[in-house]
């Protein structure tokens, strides 16, 4: 059985790492039972590892005295044998670690995504979610699960034409185990996640997109990121409103960091009429990042395609490649869990500060933050061989509300304006919510403001209204 030894600072940071997704920590007391437990729901997920013979955090504070390792290596033996007799059986890993400074060994048992549902001796069916493992009860999603494991991910593949080197030596890849504990030889670090082949060290798709400073230029599928700004509100816009266009690629970790970047530089350019005057257009830095990241990390990268991010005036789209995995609809794309690419997410997940901390809340912070923004819902589509999540800037208030919000603080208002602030496309439709406000009394035309400046303004039962605060809701 391989063992490691690790420095007392390695090991104080072990016994720090929070669970995740993807990590859990035991004492040596745990059964077999738990640790089937963990296995199977780590298997049925994303894969992940158990560390066991480190105290939980609630059992002992301080992190120095959480380290409790087995006396021999051969008390690990039953905990292993109860892993290895699970039918159908799991991809599992393992190795013993040491540290002089402290007593005992420490068990790593690393868990690798299955290709059918797994189960615990007793039959059991478990996933990860979040730091825990949920148990499933219900047939109906086994049987989803199962449909789900059914599909194979590309990131998986061998790419021959590449030397492992070109992953083993990435600069990205030294950067990532500078903060990845315990310290870990590169090499043995891709073999143990599987982002080379154990045998050949054949370097996965996965791998390349990963650490590889350019995979558009080694990998035979376009994986970039395509960043295009449209001057225009209009659903289908012309070559006329194209303003400018830019392509990221690199190592993941650094496209989603820099799309992010440029989305927000790009945004602080474009301006529209508010409440209180012309201000620059703001989404929820949150929302904007979380699809961001969504889109990148399950897109469906057998499609030779690039992540299109799309930014109009009122708008943003974000088109992944690839429809919608498994059993996740758009109706139920906030509860649904899946996830295309373990590998990816798994090592972006172990970065020192991950892209996809709050793991599989992605689309869920996007909506939660559109709505604490005062900004419509998100729109989530299947278009041909995509999927789109469009944020419009466009608020929950309705555009009566927009109009008079506007005039209680400003003296009139234009057609253009009530379109920023409404998001309304049409010219004409602005003049119907004009209409209706006209025809309840609350505004009227401004006598000499004409043709395309035409304005309008407060009457004086408007101005009641509003001060009877029963303009918002």
């Amino acid at each position: 059985m391989q063992t490691r030894d690790i420095s007392k600072s390695e090991a104080i940071k072990l016994a720090q790492q929070e669970e995740s997704h993807f990590l859990d920590r035991k004492a040596r007391s745990v059964s077999g039972v738990q640790l089937e437990k963990l296995a199977v729901a780590f298997s049925n997920s994303d894969g992940g590892e158990v560390l066991i013979g480190i105290k939980d955090d609630s059992d002992e504070s301080d992190p120095a005295k959480r380290w409790e390792g087995f006396e021999k290596i051969e008390d690990c033996n039953g905990l292993l044998q109860c892993l290895f007799n699970l039918t159908p059986s799991l991809d599992v890993r393992y190795e013993v670690i040491r540290c002089l400074d402290f007593s005992g060994f420490i068990l790593r048992v690393i868990v690798e995504k299955s290709g059918e549902v797994a189960r615990t001796s007793a039959n059991d069916v478990y996933q990860r979610q979040g730091a825990q493992s949920l148990k499933i009860k219900d047939p109906d999603k086994i049987s989803a699960l199962g449909f789900a494991k059914g599909a194979s991910s590309y990131e998986d593949t061998l790419v021959d034409i590449v030397p492992p080197d070109v992953v083993v030596d990435a600069p990205e890849l030294g950067e990532f185990l500078a903060g990845y504990a315990p310290k870990t030889d590169p090499l043995d670090f891709c073999v143990n996640r599987n982002l080379l082949e154990h045998n050949t060290w054949r370097p996965r798709v996965a791998g390349l997109l990963l650490f590889h400073p350019s995979p558009s230029t080694v990998l035979p599928k376009k994986c970039s990121v395509r960043i295009a700004r449209y001057e225009t509100r209009e659903d289908d816009p012309e070559r006329d409103h194209l303003a400018n266009t830019k392509t990221l690629e690199g190592p993941l970790y650094s496209v989603i960091q820099e799309s992010v970047t440029a989305i927000t530089t790009i945004m602080s350019s474009v301006k529209l009429w508010a409440k209180d005057g012309l201000k620059t257009v703001k989404y929820p830095p949150e929302a904007i990042w979380e699809t961001v990241v969504n889109a990148i990390i399950h897109r469906d990268y057998s499609i030779s395609d690039d992540v299109q991010i799309l930014i109009f005036d009122n708008r943003i789209e974000i088109r992944s490649p690839g429809r919608l995995p498994g059993y996740v609809r758009v109706d139920n794309i906030l509860e649904a869990r899946y996830s295309r690419n373990p590998k990816i997410v798994g090592t972006l997940s172990r970065y020192s500060d991950p892209p996809n901390k709050d793991l599989g809340e992605g689309l869920n912070t996007t909506f939660q933050k559109m709505k604490e923004f005062g900004l419509q819902r998100p729109i989530v589509a299947e278009d041909g061989n995509y999927v789109s999540v469009t944020l419009p800037h466009k608020p929950l208030a309705t555009p009566s509300e927009a109009v008079l919000g506007f005039l209680e603080i400003n003296e009139q208002i234009m057609n253009r304006q009530a379109r920023d602030l409404t998001g309304i496309k049409s010219e004409n439709a602005v003049k119907q919510e004009f209409y209706k406000l006209r025809d309840a009394g609350l505004i009227e035309r401004v006598p000499e403001l004409r043709g395309t400046k035409s304005a309008w303004r407060l009457t004086d039962k408007g101005k009641a209204h509003i001060r009877g605060g029963s303009h918002s809701k």
